[in-house]
C-alpha cells in the first residue's frame, strides 16, 4: 500500500474515532464564552501555533468572538522568554474568570515538553477562567485539566504529530461553522 493511501486511510480511521460528543462540548463552551463578553486566548507551540494563528482570525470573523493568539506577537514571545525564562514566554496577563484559553498541542503538554503551555493553562485555572483543549496523545496536562477536550485519537504512532495538527484544523473549522456559534456566512 502506498503511503498516501495509508495516511488517508489513518485519517479516515479518526474521523470513525474522534468524539463528537467532545467537539459539541467545545461549541457550546465558545458559546457561553462569547455570551459571556470573554476573550478566547488561543496557544500552541509549533506547527499548533500556526493552527492558533488561523483560528484566532476565523473565530473573530466568523463566529464575533474576541479572541487573540498568545504566539503572534515574536518580540512579546522572545522579550518574555530572555527576561522570565521559556516556560513564562506566553503571556496570559490580562485574562479574568470570564475569558478562556484555547490550547493547540500535539502532547498536550507534561513535565518538560510544552511548558509554556502548561503555564497558561495552570494561569487561566487560578483566575477562574475555563481551559479548552484540542491535542493527541492521551492529552497531558490539558486533557487532565481541561473544562472542555478534544483528543484526537492515536492511529499510527508514526504520523502522531502530523494527524494531530491536521485534525486540529478540521475541528477548528468545524466549530467556526456549527450553526451554534458561526454569525457571520464565509465568502465561499
Amino acid at each position: 500500500m502506498s503511503n498516501v493511501k495509508t495516511y488517508l486511510d489513518e485519517t479516515k480511521a479518526i474521523a470513525d474515532l474522534i468524539r463528537v460528543t467532545d467537539i459539541e462540548r467545545m461549541a457550546d463552551e465558545l458559546v457561553e464564552l462569547r455570551e459571556r463578553f470573554g476573550r478566547l486566548y488561543v496557544a500552541g507551540l509549533g506547527g499548533s501555533s500556526a493552527n492558533a494563528s488561523h483560528a484566532v482570525n476565523d473565530f473573530r470573523k466568523l463566529c464575533g468572538l474576541d479572541a487573540c493568539c498568545l504566539t503572534d506577537n515574536i518580540a512579546s514571545v522572545t522579550a518574555r522568554a530572555n527576561d522570565h525564562g521559556w516556560r513564562n514566554a506566553l503571556e496570559l496577563d490580562y485574562a479574568g474568570e470570564k475569558d478562556a484559553v484555547l490550547i493547540l498541542s500535539v502532547g498536550g503538554g507534561n513535565e518538560g515538553v510544552s511548558a509554556p503551555l502548561v503555564e497558561v493553562a495552570v494561569q487561566i485555572k487560578k483566575v477562574g477562567g475555563r481551559l479548552l483543549g484540542i491535542v493527541g496523545r492521551d492529552g497531558g496536562h490539558v486533557a487532565k485539566y481541561a473544562d472542555a477536550c478534544i483528543i484526537v485519537p492515536t492511529v499510527s504512532e508514526l504520523r502522531v504529530t502530523p494527524h494531530t495538527e491536521g485534525w486540529q484544523s478540521v475541528i477548528l473549522h468545524c466549530l467556526v461553522c456549527h450553526p451554534k456559534l458561526q454569525k457571520n456566512p464565509t465568502k465561499w
